[in-house]
């Protein structure tokens, strides 16, 4: 089975593309979303922190942040032996730090500053920590999205070069 059958490009394609979604997510939080609420009082803060971690909680996003894990993992398997493989297996990586990190704590840090009555202690023990670990994260992912494209390029590239070794593609007897 030649590795278009497979499915190789499209899995890599799907992948970059969830990644490049959760990035950016993390990016947005690290350089708007967090200054502004900066600005905010505590009560203010809390609530609209507890409202987005109550909103960002549905099957869109978890598709995008769980879909990213899966298809990376997938596609690093789809590459095995090939010459662009640690780029895929690079990205792969990266992001199963990212997403490690938000499970161990970004996301405790939510639960914390959802079952915290007192505002002030409650944005005191979320914020910094809180951002500091999105801003790891971040990093981590929009690494991962670029190790993505790069071997998204190089299979790419790769693909070319095989197709061009077969000779002309031939049409069928119907040309189609």
């Amino acid at each position: 089975m030649t590795e278009n059958r497979t499915g190789t490009g499209w899995v890599l394609g799907a992948a970059t593309v969830a990644m490049g979604l959760i990035a950016g997510v993390f990016y947005v939080f690290a350089c708007a979303i967090m200054p502004a609420l900066a600005r905010s009082d505590d009560r203010v803060f809390v609530e609209v922190m507890r409202d987005i971690n109550d909103v960002i909680q549905n099957p869109v996003f978890f598709l995008s942040f769980m879909g990213a894990l899966v298809l990376a993992g997938v596609s690093a398997w789809q590459v095995r032996g090939k010459p662009y493989r640690g780029w895929v297996w690079a990205g792969s990586v990266a992001y199963a730090l990212a997403f490690l990190v938000t499970v161990a704590f970004n996301i405790p840090l939510n639960d914390h500053l959802a079952s915290t009555a007192d505002v002030g202690v409650a944005r005191e023990r979320f914020e910094g920590a809180w951002v500091g670990w999105n801003v790891v994260r971040a990093v981590l992912s929009t690494v991962g999205v670029g190790c993505l494209v790069r071997g998204l390029v190089l299979y790419g590239a790769f693909q070319r070069r095989v197709s061009s070794r077969r000779g002309p593609a031939r049409s069928s007897p119907s040309g189609v």
